[in-house]
């Protein structure tokens, strides 16, 4: 079985047009990260991009879609929609595809409290084993054919003061993930955990305390071995840390559309557990480029 992994799509507004009051302070460090930090820059391709990964699970002919977070820059609507359009067809059907929120997908409150994620990817929230629900939609279950599962989380937190970018899944989620660990009607298949925040840098550390994940130690400790993967973001460099009998595969996505570092995940399950992955370039040969160790 394949699944393609993207993350950090980071569609961008025409920012400088839109009104200040919908970001307050955030405007200040908006206008900071899209000039001085070279965001537009690095993001004017983002909606092509990302319209290529998606014409390439379906030439992949994957089983199954996962973008694990900041499909927005700014929570904006028109930041959604572009990520909609660029999806199509693909972001319609749960079967298909997962999608979670990362931080920049609840950027202001008041993107939180109007639920905007949800109103354009609520379709994608569907859980075919609800029971296991805690925090809202998550987490969430999606079956994929007979030797594989998708569990999506939530990490993302509306930041309260510039420049935190930390996340959290909290006791609820990681209490009904532990229930979905432990499901009979799971046993056999591989456990594909989506979240944003990363629980390990590329060095197998911790991230520093303004970015990481929280509660890692938490839920790595729910998942320990080749039967399972945590599929993460938020970290804009592509990497593997294979399986141990004390860790889970990870994997991160990188920023899959940012201009000179365009890529994704394929990630391969074989009986049960996860074997691997490759990287790959948008639109390029479909064929295994760079191998990760199993």
């Amino acid at each position: 079985m394949r699944f393609l992994h993207c993350s950090d799509v980071h569609m961008t507004a025409d920012y400088p047009s839109l009104p200040m009051r919908p970001l307050g302070w955030r405007r200040w460090l908006a206008m900071f990260e899209q000039t001085l930090g070279g965001r537009r820059k690095a993001y004017a391709r983002a909606p092509a991009t990302l319209a290529t990964i998606a014409e390439d699970a379906r030439r992949w002919g994957v089983d199954h879609f996962i973008l694990s977070g900041d499909v927005t820059q700014y929570a904006l609507e028109p930041e959604f929609v572009l990520a909609r359009q660029a999806l199509g067809e693909l972001a319609e059907d749960p079967g298909r595809c997962t999608i979670i929120p990362g931080n920049h997908d609840v950027f202001t409150p008041g993107s939180y409290r109007s639920g905007r994620f949800a109103r354009h990817f609520g379709q994608l929230l569907h859980s075919d084993l609800p029971e296991h629900q805690r925090e809202g939609a998550f987490p969430f279950v999606r079956l994929v054919g007979r030797e594989a599962a998708v569990v999506g989380l939530s990490s993302a937190r509306v930041p309260v003061v510039p420049g935190v970018a930390s996340g959290l899944i909290g006791a609820e989620q990681l209490e009904g993930l532990a229930a979905v660990v432990a499901d009979p009607r799971l046993e056999g298949r591989a456990l594909l955990v989506v979240v944003h925040h990363a629980p390990f840098t590329p060095g197998g550390g911790a991230d520093h305390p303004l970015h990481r994940l929280r509660d890692a130690k938490a839920l790595i400790g729910l998942l320990r071995g080749p039967r399972f993967a945590v599929l993460h973001g938020h970290i804009h460099h592509r990497y593997h840390l294979p399986a141990t009998a004390e860790r889970p595969h990870v994997f991160c996505a990188g920023s899959s559309t940012q201009a000179g570092r365009e890529g994704y995940w394929i990630i391969e399950v074989k009986e049960g557990l996860v074997v691997g992955g490759h990287q790959h370039v948008p639109g390029g040969p479909h064929a295994p480029a760079v191998e990760a160790h199993a």
